[in-house]
C-alpha cells in the first residue's frame, strides 16, 4: 500500500496519500463492483495461456482458481481504499496453490507466471477505472507498484504452502524408506519385518553368500513381493548386491551427509544407518568417500540384497571396535579392508581361551620378557626364517634372536613344529598385536 517513507531527514512523500479520500473511496466502489466479471477475465486468460492447468473445484462446485483471484483482487481494493499498514492476502487459498503444486511434482515457476499475468491483466482495467474518475498519473503509477508488492505477498503465501507440502512430502518419503530398509535389513523376511539380532561374529566371509542373486538367501516366499513394493513406492530400483553401514555422529544437530541418490538413509536411529546399492560400481566408493567428510562409522562387506542383514552385523561389528579404540575413526573405514581386526578382535572369548592355552608356558615369565618372547615368536611365525630374518623384522641383533628361539623352544618344545600349533600360535598373537599388547614390526 502506498505510505509515506522516511530515511533519516528525507521524507519520499507518497502521491496515493494526496488523492482526495472522496475518489479513493469511488475508485475503490468501482473497482470492487468490478471485480466478480474481472476475476472471471482473468481466469479465461490464463486458461487460454495455459491449457493444461488443473482445474481443482471447492466444495460448492466453484473453481478454486476463481475464489483466489476474487479475494486477491477484493483484498487489494480492500487495502488502498483504507489506512491499513498491513495487506490483506487470502492466505489459505494461495497456502492451497502452493501446496497443490508441490504434492504433484510441479515447481513454482508457473504459478508465479500466472500470477503476473493475473496482475497485469487487473492492472489494465485498474488503470482504465482511474483514468476514468481522474486519479492523478503519479498516483496510479504508485499503485501499480504496490500491486506488485500485493502479487511478492501472494507469491509468499504459496511459497509458505509449497515448503509445507514438500515437506510433507519428505516426511512421507522418509518414513516408506526407513518402513523399506526396516524389511531390508531383517534377519527374517517372512515376517512383518522385525528383525533379530544375532552375533556378528557368526556371520559369513567377506564378500560370500548364500547364493548369487537377490532371489538367494533367507528371504521366505512372499518375502520378496513386499520387497519389491515397499521399493517401488519409494522409487528404489533392487540391486544386486548392496552394503550396509553404521554412522557414529559428529555431533547431536549434524546435517545429514549428502549420500545421492540411490542410497538409503535412516537418520532416526541413534546410531544411523546406510544401504549402498551395487557398492562395488564404478565411482561409488569415492563419492561415498566425500559424502561423509565429518563422518565416521563403518560399512559392511558388499553381499547379495538377500543378506543386507549380514553386511548390516560387521558394520555394526566395526563401530563396536571403533568406540573400544580397536579400530581407527574419525572416518568411514570399509569392514573388507579391516578383516583381520573383525575376524580376530569379534570372537573375544574364544581367542581368549585360546590364548590362555597356547600362551601358558609364558605364565612363568616377567611381564616385559614375556612379551619379548611373544613378539619374536610371531615375528618368527610370520616370516618362517632364521634368526637373521626375525631379527631385522624386530630390530634387533641376530644373537638376540637365537637367545630367544632357544627359550621359545625350551618353553613350547616340539608344539612349535606342528603345523595346527603354531597356526593357533599365529593367531592368537596376532590378536595381541591388534589390541596394541604387542609392538608393531616389519
Amino acid at each position: 500500500m502506498p505510505v509515506t517513507e522516511s530515511q533519516g531527514s528525507l521524507s519520499v512523500r507518497s502521491a496515493w496519500r494526496d488523492v482526495p479520500p472522496v475518489l479513493v473511496r469511488r475508485f475503490a466502489a468501482l473497482a470492487l463492483d468490478e471485480v466478480p466479471a474481472l476475476a472471471q477475465d482473468i481466469l479465461r486468460e490464463i486458461r487460454a495461456e495455459y491449457p493444461g492447468l488443473p482445474v481443482v473445484l471447492d466444495d460448492s462446485g466453484e473453481p478454486m482458481a476463481l475464489i483466489g483471484i476474487r479475494r486477491a483482487l477484493e483484498g487489494f481494493v480492500q487495502q488502498i481504499a483504507s489506512a491499513e499498514g498491513r495487506p490483506r492476502y487470502p492466505l489459505e487459498v494461495f497456502q492451497e496453490f502452493g501446496r497443490g503444486e508441490g504434492l504433484h511434482g510441479r515447481s513454482l515457476d508457473s504459478l508465479q507466471a500466472i500470477y503476473r499475468l493475473g496482475v497485469r491483466l487487473a492492472w489494465r482495467r485498474l488503470a482504465e477505472i482511474g483514468q476514468q474518475i481522474e486519479i492523478p498519473p503519479p498516483a496510479m503509477y504508485e499503485l501499480a507498484e504496490s500491486g506488485f508488492e500485493y502479487l511478492d505477498g501472494l507469491v509468499d503465501q504459496s511459497v509458505r504452502g509449497y515448503a509445507e507440502a514438500a515437506a510433507r512430502q519428505e516426511g512421507e518419503r522418509l518414513r516408506l524408506q526407513r518402513k523399506l530398509m526396516e524389511l531390508l535389513l531383517s534377519e527374517r523376511r517372512g515376517d512383518s519385518g522385525a528383525g533379530s539380532s544375532a552375533d556378528p561374529g557368526s556371520g559369513p566371509g567377506f564378500g560370500s553368500g548364500s547364493g548369487s542373486g537377490p532371489h538367494s538367501g533367507q528371504r521366505q516366499p512372499g518375502a520378496r513381493s513386499a520387497l519389491d513394493e515397499r521399493a517401488a513406492r519409494v522409487g528404489w530400483q533392487l540391486p544386486e548386491r548392496v552394503a550396509v553401514g553404521v554412522l557414529l555422529r559428529p555431533a547431536r544437530d549434524a546435517v545429514a551427509p549428502a549420500v545421492g541418490q540411490g542410497v538409503l538413509l535412516d537418520m532416526e536411529a541413534e546410531q544411523p544407518r546406510l544401504v549402498v546399492p551395487d557398492p562395488e560400481a564404478a565411482g561409488r566408493p569415492e563419492l561415498l568417500r566425500r559424502a561423509m567428510t565429518g563422518w565416521s562409522g563403518a560399512i559392511g562387506p558388499p553381499v547379495p540384497l538377500a543378506d543386507a542383514a549380514k553386511s548390516l552385523r560387521w558394520a555394526e561389528a566395526a563401530v563396536r571396535l571403533m568406540e573400544r579404540g580397536l579400530l581407527p575413526s574419525g572416518e568411514v573405514l570399509h569392514c573388507t579392508e579391516h578383516t583381520e581386526a573383525l575376524v580376530l578382535l569379534q570372537p573375544e572369548e574364544l581367542i581368549e581361551d585360546l590364548a590362555r592355552r597356547c600362551l601358558a608356558p609364558l605364565a612363568h615369565c616377567g611381564p616385559a620378557h614375556g612379551r619379548r618372547l611373544a613378539e619374536t615368536l610371531l615375528a618368527w611365525l610370520e616370516t618362517r626364517g632364521g634368526a637373521p630374518e626375525v631379527a631385522a623384522r624386530l630390530g634387533v641383533h641376530p644373537q638376540t634372536v637365537r637367545y630367544r628361539l632357544r627359550q621359545i623352544r625350551e618353553l613350547w618344545g616340539d608344539e612349535v613344529d606342528d603345523p595346527d600349533r603354531r597356526f593357533e600360535l599365529e593367531l592368537v598373537l596376532r590378536a595381541r598385536r591388534l589390541r596394541g599388547e604387542l609392538g608393531r614390526v616389519g
